[in-house]
């Protein structure tokens, strides 16, 4: 079944209030310092429903919590509901004036099973933390990211004239926000994006938790189609110029005194001494791109054979380095976005080692994709993250 994409009449915070002191990062980046500096930027700040806390001076649990701000919002004036349908263009622009152009709209979710294929495996994780909270708040408060595999998408939402709305985080990061509700364009979105296949590139848990809140609404309602039936999703076409992907650097602890590393690893790949652990020579290495492994010992550089890839099934980093894993008994795997992070738990003792990994290539993405197969799990970090804030969608019923 082809995906569905259908526009809808948004909830955007009033004008009048900055941008900036209200969008907030997606809940699964943000510690619990950021929280509270985001908390304390403006009232209506995202953060108070993306990441809800408990409210000890109302007693009230943290969904109730969230949806007390949310109709409170509401109420005031704060969030305004567009007056009728519409997709919206959203481009994030880093500050090396790299760009991503997406689309946001309501993606129709089919528990039979459509053309919305999952990019990768998924980590075991309690979902029913956002079921509760969408629940609470009838809202889908932040995007799940879609990649389109139609060919030229991003031309037909192009957007032209002065944005609706812009802020800039406090990463440097610029989000821009046009509202799209011309009928033509309209339904030339939604017949491009039902051309082709949709892959969830992130948001796999939130798709879960769309699809368990339909069969429950449904349920509950005696199947009658509603606002339930689908899930905001940005939208973006696989391209190399409308996605910045980044690699998920592995941490390796709970390896058994005495073994060798670099030995365990010289039995898949061809490892190649380059130094010793300085910060100039993993700066070089990190910069390169290239697949390595970094320990107290030093640091060596991995060049998988080719009974490597053929034991592994696949040419991704994140599958021949779970070769090696398996191998050792008790390790542990963490993972890392930042290598920085990941040679910093090296260097205190924190973990045994850090393997810095190559990003995973759009041209792999589309192919695994069009073999709808999923990649193993924390292949890919794409980036920069949309914010949650610029726009909201109601979910009644």
């Amino acid at each position: 079944m082809a995906p569905r994409f259908e526009p809808f009449a948004g909830l955007r915070y009033d004008p009048s209030i900055p941008l900036e002191k209200v969008i907030a990062p997606p809940y699964d980046i943000v510690d619990a310092e950021e929280r509270a500096v985001l908390a304390g930027r403006h009232l209506a700040n995202a953060i108070h429903v993306e990441l809800p806390v408990e409210d000890p001076r109302t007693g009230l649990d943290r969904y109730q919590s969230a949806a007390r701000y949310m109709a409170r919002w509401l109420e005031e004036g704060v969030l305004q509901r567009d007056g009728k349908p519409a997709f919206y263009a959203y481009r994030m622009t880093e500050a090396s004036g790299a760009s991503s152009t997406g689309v946001i709209g309501a993606l129709v979710c089919d528990p039979g099973g459509s053309d919305i294929l999952p990019h990768e495996q998924t980590m075991p994780k309690d979902t029913t933390d956002r079921l509760d909270l969408l629940r609470a708040c009838h809202a889908n408060l932040s995007p799940i990211w879609g990649l389109s595999l139609t060919a030229g998408l991003s031309k037909i939402f192009e957007p032209t004239g002065a944005p609706t709305a812009q802020a800039t985080d406090d990463e440097g990061v610029g989000h821009t926000l046009w509202v799209l509700d011309d009928p033509a364009v309209l339904d030339a979105i939604s017949a491009a994006v039902a051309e082709s296949p949709v892959v969830i590139a992130d948001g796999h848990h939130r798709y879960q938790t769309a699809l368990t809140y339909q069969k429950e609404r449904r349920a509950a309602v005696g199947d009658v189609a509603g606002d339930y039936d689908a899930v905001m999703a940005l939208v973006v076409e696989l391209s190399e110029e409308q996605l910045s992907v980044g690699p998920i650097h592995r941490t390796l602890s709970g390896i058994p005194e005495g073994l060798d590393l670099a030995e365990t690893f010289g039995r898949w790949f061809d490892t190649v001494h380059v130094g010793p652990l300085e910060e100039s020579l993993v700066d070089a290495v990190a910069d390169s791109e290239a697949l390595a492994l970094v320990t107290a010992g030093g640091v060596w550089l991995l060049t998988p054979r080719e009974e490597t890839y053929t034991a592994a099934g696949s040419d991704l980093d994140s599958s021949l380095i779970a070769l090696v894993v398996e191998e050792i008994p008790g390790a542990q795997i963490a993972y890392q976005h930042d290598w920085h992070s990941a040679i910093d738990a090296v260097n205190t003792g924190d973990v045994d080692a850090a393997v810095l990994i190559r990003p995973v290539t759009v041209t792999q993405i589309g192919e695994w994709a069009h073999a709808h197969r999923r990649m193993p799990p924390k292949s890919t970090y794409f980036h920069p993250k949309p914010r949650t804030g610029m726009v909201y969608r109601p979910v009644e019923g």
